[in-house]
């Protein structure tokens, strides 16, 4: 996707220039639209308006349906709100949702049945006081995500005035039932006084405010930032014939602004990446130029490929994000299309001082990226994420109450999650190790907390920098010898705390520092080892810090550098490396002013030679976050390889698993659960340190149980039970509340569905079904039942001809068994002969189920083997004196109906002949 500058909107009076676990609201219907105010919230679905608390409360709902009434003119038509319970034969779709905050009103434009436009401007405080409203066409007709409108200020001579800004998206053509002057981009009217009236496109001074397309065009984001609008949109250029991003920036003499967005790799919405851009507008261009975009005549002309500044983040199905500056880092809020809301910390640039961020493509975890100056990310951090892949509607907002929760949307419900959890960290390694913008250890409160919840300024916190070390340290060797240890915290601090930085040295309890030792600067502090030599094992040394009311503590191992010696290898440089030495030319040595970074460790040739192994499988390749136990991978010279390791495509720490039963062709592993859904991936690693192969694992849902057929179980257990629901091919077993220590392995498996026997019960009761993935296990919402074993009675033998048939007789139960769930052979002289199941009946709480032998059979049977899951039962062929009973009962049924009938008529009669008397 390229990102291109197009069209400068006109601006009168500017020079113009073509440029789910947290709380939440679940409603009746699915969201179209919704916007935040500075205490409110509005969210219209399909058929309601709801207005909301921050903190998701109910205020007040509205129907949307209504009737259209028409005046004394054919066009004269006004849509008219109902009442809950009254009759509606129409309904008022919300494509535009604006609050007016300084005109305390809420607009809301959209359509109604007839297919035309319709708006209203409602009282923001409470919505169902209506203000004023007309059938205009303001925004789409049709709901569309691919549209975009916001409220923009226009300088006039002496004040500003606000202005709907509508751009829609153009795809074809249809035709309009409602006459409109709408284009592809539009201002309207917001207020009475100004020329032409609410909601009308002409100003009275500059003409029709309007930008016309060619081609098809989709819009993405829009914002103003002071008199600057803009405009992101994806069209189909005519110079290209391809889909390219396009924006419409303006104002000169701003800095730097960045813009962030996500983006499309492959054309759809599997593989994105979120990049960030500098949206700065080249005014050296002349204005209302472009190839796609223009206000009266389309012009050719070439327009200038804006490259991203950086890529900040890949994963799979994202769908929005929300860029937030915390300090001196950029926090990214990206929600994906699997259910996940990721948070993903970066330290800020010092010439940035805007960024605004928006979904390019439209696809549920949801995600923190914290990013810092350089624009090395941090960990991601899931903030929420969903056990199903319920999709997030691309449109995050920020609590702008406490600025500590974002807003979630999905289908039909909003959450309001915690932009950081830091009162889960419960000291100053995790608390700091976090690498979360908000948090900090605060010392008055031995705790995590965000930085206004700390109450003085004895707040510690990340630096503005990623850094992977809280403390670090280093080894020097000066020219006359003395040997140097200098440690960096790598900290945020108030000015009072970092007044009161202290540092102390000592090995044994005692001091090893020489008296003329430097005094400790915050962050640094130094040791001049009073010993010029280091003892042949090491010297232990403790050193403890105070910041505030904080202290901490390192332990360290001082080694003397150029005894680190041995074959080149990446264990040996990591190895010199964690001993803050440095590694230069393939050996160790004593560290200087540069700084260490053990990255050059990743290209050490090992002198060595191990064969490069090579993947070709890994089964399975698609898991639950919850990981996999016993996974398979293949491949070939896999006889060194000593562990696997995975790693996410960000700089955190990778996690490798070891191997086992490794034939140089296949091996086994466990493949180790995952905080994020998405893809990671796989190497192998060597003995000395170095890691080949590439394969990718994909992390997904958990999987979920709908429906379990049947749903009774015969007590002696062993049962078919088929389990339905989605993600069922990463279950690896499952077990029953009442025989959670049997393990009940899959038969057959897919994602929507799995078969296995049930165990056996003690009780006739219901059982609570449990999936098992990996080390973790899974309640699901369906039970089963156990009922008594199935009852047979007895059986007859039809002969027709050749043909021998039996009909077997059982007791009507809750089973519902069906034929393929029995097997039944005929005995005669010790001999078992197969009778194949035909049909089942039912007639008066008996079953009948027939079966027939596959070949002419001469044999009189007068035994049954009827197996049911793992139980066999027999059963004897009926008595002569039974067969007759049978018969009698079968002849009585006719003879006491009749009896009834004639006592009825009899009674009757009788009635008569007494009311005669």
């Amino acid at each position: 996707m390229i990102l291109l500058l197009a069209l400068l909107s006109v601006l009168w009076g500017e020079r113009s220039l073509c440029l789910e676990e947290y709380g939440g609201f679940t409603f009746d219907g699915d969201i179209r639209q919704f916007a935040v105010t500075s205490n409110r919230l509005y969210i219209a679905t399909e058929e309601r308006l709801y207005q909301l608390s921050h903190d998701l409360t109910l205020i007040n709902s509205l129907t949307q349906r209504g009737i259209l009434k028409t005046g004394n003119q054919q066009d004269d038509v006004q849509f008219y709100r109902v009442s809950d319970t009254a009759e509606w034969n129409d309904t008022f779709s919300i494509n535009v949702l604006l609050p007016f905050t300084k005109n305390d009103s809420l607009i809301s434009c959209g359509v109604t049945d007839d297919d035309c436009g319709h708006c209203e401007v409602l009282d923001l405080k409470n919505i169902s006081k209506l203000l004023y409203r007309e059938h205009i066409q303001v925004g789409p007709l049709k709901s569309s995500n691919r549209s975009v409108s916001f409220l923009v200020d226009v300088k006039k001579k002496t004040e500003n005035d606000t202005y709907i800004l509508t751009a829609i998206q153009k795809k074809g053509t249809f035709e309009k039932r409602c006459p409109s002057d709408s284009e592809t981009i539009n201002l309207h009217n917001t207020d009475n006084k100004q020329g032409g009236g609410l909601f009308s496109l002409t100003d009275g001074a500059s003409g029709t405010p309007k930008i016309k397309n060619k081609g098809d065009v989709e819009f993405v984001d829009g914002f103003q930032i002071k008199s600057t609008i803009y405009l992101f949109s994806n069209v189909l250029s005519a110079q290209t014939n391809r889909q390219q991003t396009r924006g419409l920036l303006g104002h000169p003499g701003e800095q730097p602004v960045l813009w962030s967005g996500v983006f499309s790799v492959d054309g759809g919405d599997t593989d994105t990446e979120l990049m960030v851009f500098d949206i700065s507008p080249d005014y050296s261009r002349a204005g209302d130029r472009d190839p796609d975009f223009y206000t009266s005549v389309p012009s050719e002309v070439t327009v200038t490929v804006l490259k991203p500044k950086a890529v900040l983040f890949r994963h799979s199905y994202m769908t929005s994000v929300l860029a937030v500056r915390q300090r001196g880092w950029m926090v990214f809020f990206i929600g994906t299309g699997d259910g996940q809301l990721i948070k993903q910390d970066l330290p800020n640039t010092s010439t940035t001082p805007q960024i605004n961020s928006r979904p390019f493509i439209y696809s549920t975890d949801h995600h923190m990226l914290s990013v810092d100056r350089k624009y090395h990310a941090a960990c991601p951090t899931v903030l929420y994420r969903t056990s199903d892949d319920r999709k997030v509607i691309p449109k995050l907002h920020l609590d702008p109450v406490d600025r500590k929760h974002v807003y979630v949307p999905f289908r039909n419900q909003m959450k309001r999650v915690p932009v950081s959890k830091c009162s889960t960290y419960t000291n100053v390694q995790e608390c700091w190790s976090a690498q979360d913008a908000y948090c900090g250890w605060c010392g008055s409160k031995s705790s995590c907390t965000f930085e206004d919840d700390c109450t003085d300024s004895d707040w510690l916190s990340i630096p503005d920098e990623s850094q992977h070390k809280m403390i670090s340290h280093k080894v020097e060797k000066d020219t006359n010898g003395q040997i140097l240890l200098k440690l960096h915290t790598h900290l945020t601090v108030g000015q009072e705390v970092s007044s009161n930085f202290t540092c102390q040295f000592a090995a044994r309890s005692s001091s090893i520092c020489a008296p003329n030792n430097p005094p400790p600067q915050f962050p640094q502090c130094t040791c001049i080892l009073s010993d010029r030599t280091l003892p042949a094992d090491g010297l232990h040394v403790t050193v403890k810090f105070r910041l505030g009311s904080t202290q901490l503590s390192e332990q360290l191992r001082l080694t003397n550098c150029s005894d680190i010696s041995g074959p080149p290898s990446s264990v040996l440089c990591q190895q010199c490396i964690k001993a803050g030495c440095r590694w230069n030319i393939n050996r160790c040595s004593w560290a200087d002013q540069t700084e260490i970074n053990d990255s050059v460790c990743q290209n050490v040739q090992s002198g060595k030679n191990f064969s490069i192994p090579e993947i070709s499988s890994i089964t399975p390749s698609v898991v639950s976050f919850y990981g996999r136990n016993h996974a398979v991978l293949s491949g070939r010279n896999l006889d060194d390889v000593t562990a696997v390791r995975i790693q996410a495509d960000t700089d955190c720490a990778p996690k490798e698993s070891p191997v086992w039963d490794n034939t140089g062709f296949s091996l086994m592993f466990h493949i180790p659960t995952s905080d994020i859904k998405g893809v990671v991936r796989v190497c192998l690693l060597l003995p000395d340190g170095r890691c080949h192969g590439k394969a990718k694992i994909t992390y997904s849902s958990l999987p979920s149980c709908t429906n379990i057929t049947p749903s009774s179980s015969w007590i002696s257990g062993k049962r078919k039970i088929t389990l339905m629901g989605s993600h069922l091919n990463f279950v690896e077993g499952v077990v029953h509340s009442h025989a959670m220590q049997d393990v009940r392995l899959p038969r057959n498996i897919s994602s929507q569905y799995l078969t296995y026997d049930s165990p056996a019960a003690r009780s006739f009761s219901s059982s609570t079904l449990f999936v098992k993935l990996a080390n973790e296990t899974l309640a699901c919402s369906t039970k089963l039942s156990y009922v008594p074993d199935p009852e047979f009675t007895s059986f007859t033998v039809i002969r027709t001809g050749e043909d021998v048939r039996i009909t077997i007789q059982k007791k009507a139960d809750n089973l519902e068994m069906m034929i393929e769930e029995l097997s039944v052979w005929g005995v005669q002289d010790d001999t078992k002969y197969q009778c194949i199941m035909e049909a089942k009946e039912t007639w008066t709480n008996t079953d009948f189920f027939t079966c027939g032998f596959k070949s002419p059979s001469n044999h009189e049977f007068k035994e049954l083997l009827i197996k049911y899951g793992d139980r066999t039962v027999s059963l004897g062929l009926e008595s002569q004196l039974h067969k007759a009973l049978q018969i009698l009962r079968f002849m009585l049924i006719p003879c006491v109906i009749a009896v009834l009938v004639i006592i009825y008529f009899w009674q009757k009669r009788l009635t008569v002949e007494m009311n005669k008397l």
